[in-house]
């Protein structure tokens, strides 16, 4: 039995997410663990990883099996849906167009400024004291 597969790589912040998409019912998996209760059953982030899935149409056609590391919650969530929209890309290239017109396959390069020497913290300064 030779199922096809397809993977995208979706990055945020700290976070990498390696998505592999197979048919199947809509099962999620992320790092071996069902995917309500490693994104802690938030609406929220469950919305947010499945969106590419949901604006397509296709929520039981696929099943997802994810290895996510680095950051937190957030991060994760977010280089999931980058990289479901990418495998999603491969599956059909016709599906590129409306993934990018919902703003799925940009990838958002915002991360976290670094402290600079004499501040608090990347832009806090001390408090002035003029004596």
């Amino acid at each position: 039995m030779n199922q096809a597969t397809y993977t995208g790589t979706g990055h945020r912040k700290n976070s990498i997410a390696r998505v592999r998409l197979t048919p199947g019912s809509g099962k999620i998996l992320i790092n071996g663990v069902q995917g309500e209760l490693y994104l802690q059953f938030s609406p929220n982030y469950l919305q947010v990883s499945k969106s590419p899935l949901s604006s397509l149409g296709l929520e039981n056609k696929y099943d997802l099996s994810i290895k996510a590391e680095g950051g937190g919650l957030t991060g994760q969530t977010e280089a999931i849906r980058l990289g479901l929209a990418r495998a999603l890309c491969k599956v059909n290239i016709e599906n590129r167009v409306a993934l990018k017109f919902e703003g799925y396959l940009t990838r958002d390069s915002r991360s976290k400024e670094r402290k600079k020497y004499g501040l608090r913290k990347a832009r806090k300064a001390p408090q002035f004291s003029k004596r």
